[in-house]
């Protein structure tokens, strides 16, 4: 159980909490509002049955521990009369109820945006913010191998959704009044409007404080590297529409003549009141460390029944255990280790706004959406590089001892290569050699994919051409698996499996040869990841002064090669990708009701179906060029002969430890569904 600082407390306090005299944890207790058995205390292996458990962690941190020096405006939070920064999050857990017959480990998903994406992501669930169906526990994978299953808030302007996971920090406050500073929001719509959120997406926005603050303005551009022109002051306001009249509204902005799809509108602007966003990846630390060090007898986790933690985060969770890494937050007030392994999943070569003031952890960064936040900023390499621009050198784990580095798996999709700046993780600043990965540290790529699988069969979304259905969740569970082998009895994981330079796997964009397929639009403009001046106080005090930043120029930035069917050379290749149907991108252009036709779209790649038949690769027009992939049918004798393939592809990768034996039936089965679909398609 979690211990108090208090040396003294009342006896009540003692058995409620476990606490004990002297002790020195940062989680000061467990406020249980929910516990309930999971499936009617149906049994899941070795592990027994299962129970889920809900509330709120309530934390004290000392601000003068040289681990919280690290939080920005940490010196400016209220303190309580021990001197300590008070604060609470949400927590979420399911566990064995006995958890000594689980396997001792604490699998935890860093919310992203105050979702849980954890079960529909390893069990192939459907997604749940309170899981309680068979469908929501999908196959019971992660219960069957014995993991406790965790999430606790850590941002505090998810959507006000009920069962968001949500951070509750304090404001920090200067000795003259409210502390102000400058907020920078900008969006692209997709239909018209007159007024929209100053936040991202439908997160809570920082209010307007001084709606007439030198240096408040609203400007348009049609291009991230594009002029921006100054809309004048008169033409909007802080507002939104209300039954046809516009009302004062400080998280809203009006345009009188609307805002106009595929443009890229961005305020600035003066807010107040910032709060502590850099007690997030405090919490999560405390959370973890308090765990495996104290226990917590109120959730039935006595002290030692956790040996271990792997901190999970796809995308914007992913970025952040980058981020938590980088600033060095894996050390706690007592000098101990919190996550020993981490799976960061498709971050790219990201960061993000997780511990600064007037933070916007909700903002990323992709090819036309969320502009020169400070996301993909140097460095960018575990390694330690100089930057020859600006002199600089750093790296990701420059800031963390080496006693507390964990294990480290960075998964990304090809996606990332196009929209995230995924190269540069694994080369150097100028792009001409390959950087080296540390001894503890595997750098995966998953061959023809999108940022997160679509669905099957595959349709159209916000791009020209169908979404990328490539589903690497099945090799995720065995990388899972393999690291908490490595973690548990030293067993190596899979060897790392990335584009590189030196073998010309990797390459600039404008070297890659893409085949010209009929109907497919190609573009080498991809997303940068530039040299950025947020002012100079960023680096030293997370404080933004310049906004907008100065842009200078911009990383080198690769992308994986490709055979003359468009699918890439390297990486994991799922055993449907290894053995195609189809050409696999990261890349998919927008379709023109999305946004503009010449740029990449959000998160998405493309499926584009090999001709069925040799007939199907001729054009009608003898004067139009015809498809230059071979068909479907000179490629296979038969559909058995297309399934012998796949599992061959899959035994290898199973050999190879990046798929699990126990998932091969429902791979190939995934594979008939496929070649049964693209039948289907030809005979329509």
């Amino acid at each position: 159980m979690f211990h108090s600082r208090l040396a003294i407390l009342p006896a009540l306090a003692l058995v409620l909490f476990g606490a004990s005299p002297n002790s020195e944890a940062r989680v000061v207790r467990f406020e249980v509002s929910s516990r309930q058995e999971i499936l009617g205390g149906r049994a899941f292996g070795l592990a027994g049955g299962f129970e889920k458990i809900s509330g709120k962690i309530h934390f004290a941190l000392d601000p003068t521990n040289s681990a919280n020096l690290i939080i920005t405006d940490i010196n400016l939070a209220p303190r309580n009369a021990r001197g300590e920064v008070e604060f609470a999050a949400d927590f979420f857990l399911i566990k064995p109820k006995d958890v000594t017959r689980g396997n001792g480990t604490v699998l935890y998903e860093v919310s992203n945006r105050g979702g849980k994406r954890m079960l529909s992501f390893f069990n192939m669930a459907t997604v749940s913010l309170s899981p309680e169906t068979e469908a929501q526990f999908g196959d019971g994978f992660l219960l069957r191998e014995g993991y406790c299953l965790l999430w606790g808030g850590w941002q505090f302007d998810p959507p006000r959704r009920e069962g968001l996971m949500r951070l509750y920090p304090p404001i920090a406050t200067g000795s003259n009044g409210p502390i102000r500073g400058l907020v920078r929001s900008d969006f692209v719509v997709a239909a018209p409007e007159f007024f929209h959120s100053l936040a991202d997406r439908d997160h809570i926005p920082y209010p307007a404080a001084v709606p007439d603050a030198p240096g408040t303005q609203l400007t348009v551009r049609d291009a991230v590297d594009a002029p921006r022109e100054l809309i004048a002051r008169a033409q909007w306001q802080f507002g939104r529409l209300e039954n046809g009249v516009v009302v004062p509204d400080a998280g809203h902005v009006y345009l009188q003549s609307g805002f106009q799809p595929g443009r890229i509108y961005e305020v600035v602007y003066v807010s107040e009141n910032p709060p502590l966003v850099g007690l997030g990846p405090a919490a999560v630390r405390d959370t973890i460390s308090g765990l495996k060090y104290e226990g917590a007898e109120t959730l039935g986790m006595s002290r030692g029944a956790i040996s271990r933690a792997i901190g999970f985060g796809i995308s914007q969770s992913g970025r952040f255990l980058r981020t938590f890494l980088y600033y060095g937050f894996n050390r706690d007030e007592q000098q101990r280790k919190a996550f020993d392994g981490m799976l960061i999943h498709v971050a790219g070569g990201g960061r993000g706004s997780f511990n600064h003031r007037f933070a916007q952890a909700s903002r990323d960064a992709h090819p036309f959406m969320n502009f020169l936040y400070p996301t993909d900023i140097f460095p960018f390499t575990d390694v330690e590089q100089t930057d020859p621009e600006t002199g600089l050198t750093d790296g990701l784990l420059s800031h963390q001892g080496a006693e507390f580095l964990p294990k480290i798996f960075y998964s990304n999709s090809s996606y990332e290569y196009w929209g995230r700046a995924a190269s540069l993780i694994h080369t150097s600043v100028d792009g001409k050699i390959d950087a080296p990965v540390p001894a503890n540290a595997r750098v995966y790529l998953f061959a023809g994919s999108q940022h997160g699988p679509a669905g099957f069969p595959p349709t159209r979304s916000i791009g020209q051409q169908l979404s990328n259905p490539t589903d690497f969740r099945w090799s995720m569970r065995a990388l899972l698996t393999a690291m908490n082998n490595w973690l548990t009895t030293g067993t190596e994981p899979p060897p790392s499996r990335y584009p590189r330079l030196n073998d010309g796997t990797l390459v600039s964009p404008t070297q890659l040869s893409f085949p010209k397929i009929p109907n497919v639009n190609f573009t080498v403009r991809l997303h940068k990841a530039y040299h950025v001046d947020y002012g100079p106080e960023f680096r030293t005090k997370g404080i933004v002064t310049l906004e907008p930043p100065k842009v200078g120029s911009a990383f080198p930035m690769m992308v994986p090669a490709v055979d003359r069917d468009g699918n890439e050379l390297a990486g994991i290749k799922m055993p449907e990708v290894a053995v195609p149907l189809a050409t696999y991108t990261g890349w998919n252009l927008f379709n023109t009701k999305s946004g503009p036709a010449n740029e990449i779209s959000s998160m998405v790649g493309s499926y584009i179906p090999f001709p069925r038949t040799p007939n199907e690769r001729i054009p009608a027009e003898r004067s139009t060029a015809g498809d230059p992939r071979r068909s479907i049918e000179e490629r296979y004798a038969s559909r058995e002969a297309y399934l012998g393939l796949v599992a061959t592809a899959a035994l290898e990768l199973i050999e190879q430890g990046y798929l699990l034996r126990q998932d091969m039936a429902a791979i190939v089965e995934g594979a008939a569904r496929h070649w049964d679909y693209q039948a289907g398609r030809a005979s329509n």
